[in-house]
């Protein structure tokens, strides 16, 4: 199901046009508008899912796939050395437009300053005891 106030349900679905790289019956694959490297895309369902936590189980297990397939081509094809694959869930998280989407951002060995990053902590005994017992299944 689309969501008509949803921009990336808009694009993917060829509402607005987009500079499209790959299309299927669930998704699309376009350039992002505002690219962090030559090449950044995201994958974008064409039904409204806001985030991880609301996606179809069916259509998450093709969600990975498809960004190998995706990567693949871009390591072949753009000469990147690697790429980032990046999938934001809520504001705290970065998420800043409310569609599950996957960004695909080529890493160049010429310097290309679009670090994906953070600064490592430290994970105490008595921390790391207390996140077992929560997150056990």
């Amino acid at each position: 199901m689309k969501d008509n106030n949803c921009i990336f349900c808009k694009l993917a679905n060829g509402d607005i046009p987009t500079n499209s790289i790959y299309e299927d019956d669930d998704f699309k694959v376009i350039l992002d508008a505002s690219p962090a490297t030559k090449g950044h895309a995201l994958i974008l369902p064409k039904n409204h899912f806001a985030n991880l936590l609301e996606i179809d189980d069916d259509v998450a297990a093709k969600a990975l796939p498809l960004a190998k397939k995706i990567a693949n081509k871009m390591m072949k094809e753009l000469g990147c050395a690697g790429l980032n694959i990046v999938q934001n869930n809520g504001e705290a998280a970065g998420q800043t437009v409310h569609h599950f989407h996957i960004h695909l951002i080529p890493r160049y060995e010429d310097g290309d300053k679009s670090l994906v990053a953070w600064k490592p902590g430290e994970l105490s005994d008595a921390d790391a005891k207390e996140i077992v017992k929560k997150l056990s299944m």
